[in-house]
């Protein structure tokens, strides 16, 4: 199992929207709207790293609002 932070800039205004759809969506466990330089962070978890890659990219990314993403996979030291 691979687990990831998500760090999302929307456009403006659209925040809470992208959180509240993200929440929706199979694999992410958690979606909060936050203040700085990213808007949204998202905790995602996947079976595989090409599965994590398919959900930023072809669903994430894709939600309307969506700027830019930062994917922050988790590691156990």
């Amino acid at each position: 199992m691979i687990a990831a932070y998500i760090l999302i800039q929307t456009t403006v205004g659209r925040a809470a929207v992208v959180a509240t759809a993200l929440r929706e969506m199979p694999g992410i466990s958690e979606s909060v709207t936050v203040t700085g330089p990213y808007d949204v962070i998202a905790r995602v978890e996947s079976e595989d790293v090409d599965e994590l890659g398919r959900l930023v990219v072809s669903q994430l990314q894709r939600l309307d609002g969506v700027e830019r993403t930062m994917t922050c996979p988790v590691v156990h030291l």
